[in-house]
């Protein structure tokens, strides 16, 4: 049987590969689990392993934050080492960050094969990190795993050999209905903010190219609160720790309505901070992980509710590359 390395550090990627993960428990098969460390607080980390109820990493490199350079670095001398030591058949990716570039550059130098889980998606940005990594990563895969035809095309067109990909669809559709499944037996998330199911729009917006220029950050925002008004819906914001920090030093949360503290208290917080407002506008949710505020299983809830049965359709364009 081969041996298979499922390397991560982000929350896009647990959730991403969550289940790649079940199948690979399902299927009884010789893996494990290397986490780099790249997010690293319970709320970014740790809480998604266990909301999604995940074996835990049989490594974690506790890598940080630093320059791309100091982190990849750093990722590439751990995950090297433990590549020499486990043996690996193959390294599975996913995505488009440090940890992906990292797993993938430290396997094929040690020829060992790399699978590429999300392959072919482009923004063609280079100003973007994130379009460096996907880039690098796809041509020096073994197994690319494109999401779509469209996908694949695209590697075809920058000179992949047909037989190295495989349109498998996006994983995160696989995501979104089998952690519902978990998430229906821990919260109603639609109580709690006293929303009408299929009577809502949700937004996320937090790469650094939307966020951190304060000017475009100010438009996303005042285009939130247009949609707002035109469709007479409450705009729920599920904000990102980049995100926050940038809308409290442009102070957005004094002009919308940030929505802070445990589960229980959200909707009467909303229900007063909408009497004061007059109008319904953006809801900006905050420590949505946390255990003393929403959970992730919430936000599975509220992309279920947003339509009839495309849940894994809008969650996948949520996730496009250059999307907010």
């Amino acid at each position: 049987m081969q041996r298979i390395a499922i390397v991560l550090g982000t929350r896009p990627e647990i959730i991403k590969m969550s289940p790649v993960i079940r199948e690979c428990e399902r299927l009884e098969l010789d893996y494990f689990i290397l986490h780099t460390g790249q997010h690293y607080t319970y709320n970014m980390d740790k809480v998604f392993f266990e909301q999604l109820e995940l074996p835990e990493a049989k490594y974690n490199l506790d890598v940080g934050s630093g320059t791309h350079g100091e982190q990849t670095g750093k990722m590439l001398f751990g995950i090297e080492k433990n590549l020499q030591k486990e043996k690996p058949d193959v390294v599975l990716v996913e995505g488009d960050t440090n940890t992906v570039l990292a797993g993938a550059l430290a396997a094929a130098k040690l020829h060992i094969k790399v699978g590429h889980v999300e392959a072919g998606l482009r923004s063609y940005d280079r100003r973007m990190p994130e379009e460096i990594n996907r880039v690098l990563t796809d041509h020096c895969s073994d197994y690319l795993f494109a999401p779509t035809e469209k996908s694949r095309q695209i590697l075809l067109g920058e000179g992949i050999p047909d037989k190295k990909i495989f349109v498998t669809g996006n994983t995160i559709v696989d995501a979104v209905y089998q952690n519902l499944s978990i998430s229906e037996e821990r919260i109603n998330p639609l109580n709690d903010l006293e929303l009408i199911p299929k009577r809502y729009i949700l937004v996320t917006a937090h790469r650094q190219e939307s966020v951190d220029v304060k000017e475009r950050f100010e438009g996303i925002i005042k285009g939130l609160e247009l949609v707002a008004d035109e469709f007479g819906l409450p705009v729920v914001y599920p904000i990102h720790p980049r995100a926050k920090k940038m809308s409290i030093e442009n102070e957005y949360e004094k002009k919308t309505i940030l929505v802070t503290g445990g589960a229980g208290c959200i909707g009467t917080n909303l229900c007063r901070k909408l009497a004061e407002l007059g109008a319904r506008k953006v809801i900006i949710l905050d420590d949505l992980s946390s255990t003393n505020g929403m959970s992730q299983s919430s936000i599975w809830q509220l992309i279920s509710q947003t339509s009839d049965g495309t849940a894994g359709e809008g969650i996948v364009g949520v996730f496009a590359p250059g999307g907010m």
